[in-house]
């Protein structure tokens, strides 16, 4: 893979730059699907997957979750076809219809009215990311970074840092809303202030919870930005 992506040249503010949103699970509800899809494929390959293997999966990239099916697998298997498989299985489940989260449409209506540039990164593959935009509206985002287009796939920082220099924005300047540890240390790791949306894990120092991004609104955005410089 590339190495890891400087971030964009600019001073730190304290003001909010922009806003970086994961996809899968935190502007739509597709985690059930992607654990379908998972399971699905290690049926297939002869594994059954475990709660703790549900854990494991939760915000990682499909190269990644085809290395995990990969080393449970009795039989040597090819990661390659894995990963196709994978990718399949999760792109029928979401060209079958996704449900946007609740609040995520008006908080991003909300910072295009305000002005504040908004992106999409996601540890999914393109067309996986262009599914979805169909649903949410591509006009919503000035850009949307999908696996493999931001170097190192999450918890890397890479995929924020891209985003946040794409953007021609400090990714100190820049929140990151995410459901996922893994996501949440690639945020962290880019420098971002991090809001945790829903999630039953333990809250990372200096990451913010919400339940649901209908408590989110654009002062409560600035106010982070400039709380955690």
């Amino acid at each position: 893979m590339s190495s890891e992506p400087k971030g964009p040249v600019g001073e730190i503010s304290g003001e909010l730059g922009a806003v970086l949103f994961d996809m899968d699970g935190t502007v739509v509800d597709t985690e059930g699907l992607w654990w379908a899809a998972c399971f699905e494929v290690a049926l297939h390959l002869g594994s059954a997957l475990s709660a703790s293997d549900q854990r494991t999966l939760l915000g990682l990239s499909i190269e990644d979750a085809a290395a995990h099916l990969v080393r449970l697998a009795e039989d040597p298997l090819d990661q390659d076809k894995v990963e196709a498989m994978v990718t399949r299985a999760f792109s029928v489940r979401v060209e079958a219809g996704v449900t946007v989260l609740p609040g995520a449409l008006a908080l991003l209506d909300a910072l295009r009215a305000e002005g504040v540039p908004a992106a999409l990164v996601s540890a999914s593959p393109r067309q996986v990311v262009d599914l979805v935009l169909e649903t949410v509206g591509a006009d919503r985002f000035q850009l949307s970074i999908a696996a493999d287009e931001g170097g190192r796939n999450k918890p890397a920082p890479d995929p924020y840092l891209t985003a946040a220099k794409k953007l021609g924005v400090a990714p100190e300047n820049c929140v990151a809303i995410e459901d996922s540890p893994t996501g949440v240390a690639s945020a962290q790791a880019a420098g971002c202030t991090v809001v945790l949306s829903g999630g039953a894990e333990a809250v990372p120092e200096g990451v913010a919870r919400v339940t649901t991004l209908e408590s989110v609104d654009v002062p409560l955005l600035r106010l982070l930005a400039s709380r955690f410089q």
